[in-house]
């Protein structure tokens, strides 16, 4: 498809200017027919205009722990109000960059969808991030506002000292809970183009430095379209639950345009443990689940598994399933969770599998829009049986704002995801490592997640990490570090009793020859492990 874009509905032209270059985008496809997009596309219309037209004011759209509910007319007027806010109070002109930062709460959704019908962008941040990790992503997308929930502006006043901050949930005059009563419930939507950027997504930072994803209006819509419509399948009846944050775009999907397209309700919860949120489970009659492939380790690990019984369907994403975590679940209570690999380049999922299509321990196939490769260190295609780096191309794709790391990701017109795979003779694609962390010992290639998913099925392991260790005679070494449960000790003898373990399951030489205990792993604000920081630190302890 051509990178020509449309007559755009944007006065402030930022977003688009900032774009990469036409020659180094990935490759567009719209190969099924959901995925016809007319020229003119507003999300905000899409995603809650059209859905109450369809299913009418009446339905619960948001809800919330403590028992509050908003109706999909409740959600539109208060949009609207938003929008009206952004326009008549604060100035905004379509293409104007909107700051957001919040937990998961229905006023978060009301701004971020007041936003797009404004014509503006949407930049969503995680509240656990403080000023420094900010200010670059303020300093790249410059924003003409925040709308900031009360309890986090304090970041968002130290990292952009004149930015226009209207807070909410507060006890203020000037809180935007009391600013949008004064205003009308109807609100015209900005006539962006389909290809319009309407949001900025910063990247989760594994590698410890973020990027900014650029996403259109079509492309909201096409993570519906795709695996929305084919592998998730929600009903207007549904209720879903997602732990992800609205800042990570594996949460936004969930939450926001999965569940509204579908005519659906939202659970949003700010924070919960993996046993609170198995109890949640029960308590709201939840149907559909979210969350990392720990959270559902640690269900299963505390004896609730029994609590998601009521699951329609689960979804597993952010890092890769054990397969033993979910052999345990479907043993446990029939429920065969959904894994998938996504990207925030992406935007949401693009291989995964739901029901009998399953195949234990494999992510899934291309969903239906995309189609994947296998790619040498050169670009060019690999056959089935040989693992190399996973390239993708669809309908969304990588558009890095005004970064030179774009030349890096798009590769021949794929995106390449950083991650190492293997596709079977049946068109199954199984994970291996992402691409930097493959380990290197005595000439044998290891994938440290299949170290990791050995060691996850001892029963003592809540958590584990593994990395390569330098080393003088193997060059690198298998460095784990591991997260006991509680009450056990991490002892020489346990260090025995955890390589004993790996042996009996892997190849001899993939056992770890150094094993840490810690009492947690790094994770960044999205849950992610953070590899790079045990990388970091097992180069520390191998130098002291």
């Amino acid at each position: 498809m051509s990178t020509a874009l449309s007559p755009s509905g944007h006065v402030d032209t930022f977003a688009r200017d900032h774009l990469p270059p036409a020659d180094q985008w990935p490759v567009l496809e719209f190969t099924t027919p959901a995925l016809a997009y007319p020229e003119r596309l507003n999300a905000g219309v899409e995603l809650l205009d059209k859905v109450v037209a369809q299913h009418g004011p009446d339905r619960p759209a948001l809800r919330t722990p403590d028992g509050a509910v908003w109706t999909y007319g409740e959600l539109l007027e208060r949009a609207n109000r938003v929008a009206h806010v952004l326009v008549d109070d604060l100035g905004l002109v379509p293409g104007n960059r909107v700051l957001l930062r919040s937990p998961n709460n229905p006023w978060t959704v009301a701004a971020w969808l007041g936003v797009l019908k404004a014509g503006g962008v949407v930049v969503t941040t995680m509240a656990a991030l403080r000023a420094t990790e900010l200010t670059p992503i303020i300093e790249k997308t410059r924003p003409v506002a925040a709308l900031v929930d009360h309890r986090f502006v304090d970041d968002v006043v130290t990292a952009a000292p004149g930015l226009a901050v209207v807070t909410y949930g507060g006890a203020g005059d000037d809180d935007l809970t009391r600013r949008v009563t004064g205003k009308p419930g109807d609100f015209t939507a900005v006539d962006t183009a389909a290809d319009d950027v309407a949001l900025f997504g910063p990247t989760s930072g594994t590698t410890g430095v973020p990027k900014i994803t650029t996403h259109f209006h079509r492309d909201v819509l096409a993570i519906d379209d795709t695996f929305g419509r084919d592998i998730l399948r929600l009903e207007a009846t549904d209720v879903v639950a997602c732990t992800a944050p609205l800042a990570f775009t594996f949460g936004l999907g969930m939450l926001v345009v999965f569940t509204l397209r579908a005519g659906a309700c939202a659970l949003l919860t700010e924070t919960a443990t993996p046993v609170q949120l198995a109890d949640l489970v029960v308590e709201h009659g939840v149907t559909a689940l979210a969350t990392a492939p720990t959270a559902y380790k640690q269900i299963v690990a505390s004896g609730h598994v029994d609590r998601l019984a009521g699951l329609r369907v689960a979804v597993s994403a952010g890092e890769h399933m054990a397969q033993a975590t979910w052999e345990q679940i479907r043993d446990a209570i029939g429920l065969k969770v959904i894994d998938g690999i996504g990207a925030t380049e992406m935007l949401h999922i693009f291989i995964s599998a739901a029901g009998d299509d399953i195949r234990p321990g494999a992510t899934g196939k291309p969903v239906a829009g995309y189609r994947a490769a296998i790619l040498d260190a050169d670009g060019h295609e690999v056959g089935a049986g040989v693992e190399g780096r996973l390239g993708v191309i669809g309908p969304v794709g990588c558009r890095y704002l005004d970064d030179v790391r774009q030349r890096g990701y798009v590769v021949n017109g794929w995106n390449v995801t950083g991650d190492t795979f293997l596709r079977d003779d049946d068109g199954y694609y199984w994970y291996r490592s992402r691409t930097d962390n493959m380990i290197v010992s005595s000439g044998y290639n290891i994938g440290g997640p299949e170290v990791e998913e050995a060691l996850g099925t001892h029963p003592d392991v809540l958590e584990v990490g593994v990395v390569a260790a330098p080393d003088e005679q193997r060059g690198s070494i298998v460095c784990a570090y591991v997260v006991l449960r509680e009450g056990v000790a991490g002892d020489a003898a346990k260090v025995t009793e955890l390589q004993d373990h790996v042996k009996g399951r892997l190849a001899p030489y993939k056992y770890p020859r150094a094993v840490h205990f810690v009492d947690a792993l790094p994770r960044n604000t999205s849950g992610k492990l953070q590899h790079f920081k045990l990388r970091r630190m097992a180069e520390s302890e191998e130098s002291s």
